[in-house]
């Protein structure tokens, strides 16, 4: 059952603040000026104290340069706890909104800059604060479940937090209890979770621009052209995409998958940038995005999100030298988003 919220109206919203975003995207610079730039931004970072974590979708420019200057490359979760356990005082976060808000919610201490603070995530737009608890408070028997993938205040309205990586475990333990959920925002990682857990989930209707875009019968169309391929797909993605998979998982486990898995060949449903760390984790491995085309196709993102694309090595040393993009949160709305980010966080831990 799906949570009757997402009109046209606010679908074309997001599509336009997407097509915004790609056009404020910059041209690939020259190898030399991006080797300029990069020395730049490592010079900055050093000098305000600074650690970059940045997200497996932006810019390889970035993924590298955090890893090069003792930052991290990684999931929303992992960039968060990184940067709260890490010495620096400022966390300059490579990705979108929620990421930067999540970063200060667990580190309220140190300041935390977004890259582009412009950066959104349609998942996030998707679903407003005030229509979610509205939502909430007309099913007050449910335990409500959010996913990272939301803002601040959403996550002070919810009872947990969950990423991709623990979402199924997690809702099949609340459903042995015998909870009932609200799930959101993201519609198809909520079917997922509950055709796999059998869970009574009330689904949010939000979805994210860049999954939605994979076409079922296009992707199986390529597998006959590559019988060998193994398909790693992310579960944002349509339920007929997701059938389709060998593997079906958060960013970090698709990547421990293309390690692991003997096939030398991969399709990869979720955003191009992670193609990026799989050719350096697999480098005798070949990897191809999924495809995008097809019936219904309107290629809002042909597998780029249009925001994590804002972030680049200029608006990086734009933040550094000014200190622009600075993340605030109100503290009764930190504070209370920050109970079901460490309930999640200490469930982790003892699964792990």
């Amino acid at each position: 059952m799906l949570s009757p919220n997402l009109v046209e109206s606010d679908q074309a919203s997001i599509a336009q603040e997407a097509k915004q975003a790609r056009a404020s995207v910059q041209p690939p610079l020259a190898q030399n000026i991006r080797r300029s730039l990069r020395q730049q931004a490592a010079e900055f970072l050093s000098r305000e104290d600074a650690v970059l974590v940045a997200h497996y979708y932006v810019d390889s420019d970035l993924q590298e340069l955090a890893e090069e200057t003792g930052g991290c490359v990684a999931d929303s979760l992992e960039m968060a706890r990184f940067g709260f356990t890490h010495s620096a005082s400022t966390v300059v976060v490579a990705g979108v909104r929620f990421m930067g808000e999540t970063a200060k919610i667990l580190s309220p201490e140190k300041r935390v800059l977004l890259i582009e603070p412009q950066a959104e995530c349609s998942l996030d737009l998707g679903c407003p604060a005030d229509a979610f608890s509205k939502f909430c408070d007309q099913h007050p028997d449910r335990t409500v479940v959010v996913y990272a993938n939301t803002s601040a205040q959403v996550k002070a309205r919810a009872d947990w937090v969950v990423t991709s990586s623990i979402a199924r475990d997690l809702v099949a333990d609340l459903s042995a209890k015998g909870e009932k959920m609200i799930w959101a925002p993201d519609r198809y990682l909520g079917d997922y979770v509950k055709r796999q857990t059998g869970a009574d989930l009330l689904l949010w209707d939000g979805s994210c621009i860049v999954h939605e875009e994979f076409k079922g019968e296009v992707l199986s169309n390529l597998k006959k052209q590559h019988p060998q391929a193994k398909v790693l797909v992310h579960p944002e993605s349509p339920a007929s995409v997701i059938d389709l998979a060998d593997v079906v998982g958060s960013t970090t486990q698709l990547i421990a998958a293309a390690q692991r898995l003997e096939s030398s060949f991969f399709i990869v449903a979720t955003e191009e940038g992670i193609l990026h760390k799989m050719r350096q984790s697999a480098p005798d491995k070949t990897f191809l995005a999924a495809p995008t085309a097809g019936e219904g196709a309107t290629c809002i993102s042909c597998a780029r999100c249009p925001w994590m694309k804002m972030n680049d090595l200029q608006r990086l040393i734009s933040a550094l030298q000014v200190g622009s993009g600075e993340v605030s949160i109100d503290e009764e709305v930190r504070a209370r988003a920050a109970v079901p980010i460490h309930r999640m966080v200490e469930y982790g831990r003892q699964r792990a």
